[in-house]
């Protein structure tokens, strides 16, 4: 075991990071404790039924950070292809009777005795540390489009298995993180705007394909035409939004949680946020999301090798898509679909993947070379007498 870690350098880690996430992880269960306290009561006989289960995964979670942290991701990197097919087997057994569990039509769980696992959580992650690892021995070849291909083959796996549950929100993430994977890589834009037409293309034929998908569609484009069937959730959400005005209603005294919103404490627990705390209270939860993606870039960019890198860009770009796309569906921006805001909304997977995530983050961060090492010409002696003279001169 002790084989798998390496000595952390705590002086040289972006510590903002681990600051960020654990702010934004409290700030979530508090907000899931005001969303969830009425029907939590009213179902289970316990106000803090889903606080407690999303403290479990916050302890997981931070378990995995911890190890994250300390993992030498050297020996990550070789995992990365046996990590991507496990994640596939993973995928592929929540169609197994009797060990996937359904819910609301879908099937997008594994029941391990009284535990729930989603593995689309984890699949995301180990498809962005098989392209990092990947991309990094190929540097320079990533120009032609065959080179591509592996990463294609992976994504496009991933997202079949995915939207085969059907979860069409988590699909469209991955397929998104894919093209940010190829781009960081290294990836020619004329291929990248080839692959990028029939994947949008791609987006209205799933949506023809399911009545359920083109009736949510239709309720985006005018949710007043059906205000009691497709356009409830998204009116709702709006109510929320708009009730909270620049200051919210207060902490614990939003008025859509009792039946009027329905998955408050998850997927549409910003429109609470929005109630409760108001605009200003949205804008900090947006800043603090915004602050973590700035670190992310920073670490990605001072990264000392190409695998870490590419690692750090890919979950960043996790993070930043799926933030945007749940605001944006919160808000009515975009037709609405379900996808978990990080951090914050309820759920115990998401949560332990995604701060396992910033474990990986905040490694990269402690491995960053300091300036001198990654401008080796400012350390020669010609540099040198090159600086005095300019010096001198002045």
């Amino acid at each position: 075991m002790l084989k798998l870690l390496r000595p952390f350098e705590a002086r040289r880690a972006d510590w903002s990071i681990a600051v960020t996430v654990f702010l934004l992880s409290a700030l979530g269960m508090v907000m899931i404790w005001s969303a969830s306290s009425y029907t939590a009561q009213r179902d289970t006989g316990d106000s803090l039924y889903f606080v407690k289960k999303q403290f479990l995964g916050f302890v997981a979670g931070g378990c995995a950070f911890a190890f994250f942290c300390f993992l030498d991701l050297d020996r990550l990197k070789k995992w990365a292809l046996p990590l991507f097919g496990g994640s596939q087997v993973l995928l592929a057994l929540v169609f197994v009777p009797g060990l996937g569990v359904e819910n609301y039509g879908a099937r997008r769980w594994i029941g391990l005795g009284g535990v729930t696992l989603q593995p689309s959580e984890i699949a995301k992650f180990a498809f962005v540390i098989f392209s990092a690892a990947y991309a990094a021995d190929r540097a320079g070849k990533m120009e032609k489009f065959s080179t591509l291909l592996p990463i294609l083959g992976a994504g496009g796996a991933t997202c079949l298995l995915i939207i085969a549950e059907p979860n069409m929100s988590i699909t469209v993430c991955v397929a998104a993180v894919m093209m940010a994977m190829l781009f960081f890589s290294g990836a020619r834009i004329r291929h990248l705007l080839a692959l990028t037409l029939p994947l949008v293309l791609l987006i209205p034929l799933l949506i023809w394909l399911e009545p359920y998908r083109m009736n949510r569609l239709i309720a985006f484009l005018d949710p007043w035409a059906n205000p009691k069937d497709e356009g409830y959730q998204l009116i709702q959400s709006l109510y929320g939004l708009g009730s909270g005005g620049l200051f919210g209603v207060g902490l614990g005294n939003s008025r859509q949680k009792f039946e009027f919103l329905p998955f408050a404490e998850s997927d549409f627990i910003f429109s609470v946020i929005g109630e409760e705390l108001g605009l200003f209270g949205c804008l900090g939860v947006l800043g603090l999301f915004l602050f973590l993606i700035a670190r992310g870039i920073r670490t990605a960019v001072n990264a000392p090798d190409r695998f870490r890198c590419y690692l750090a860009a890919g979950i960043t770009a996790l993070v930043a898509v799926q933030v945007a796309v749940n605001v944006a569906v919160v808000t009515g921006s975009i037709p609405p679909t379900g996808l978990p805001l990080p951090f914050i909304s309820y759920g115990g997977s998401s949560l332990t993947v995604f701060l396992g995530g910033m474990g990986i983050l905040q490694n990269i961060s402690a491995s960053a070379a300091p300036l001198s090492d990654r401008l080796p010409a400012l350390k020669t002696p010609a540099a040198r007498g090159k600086r005095r003279k300019k010096s001198g001169n002045k």
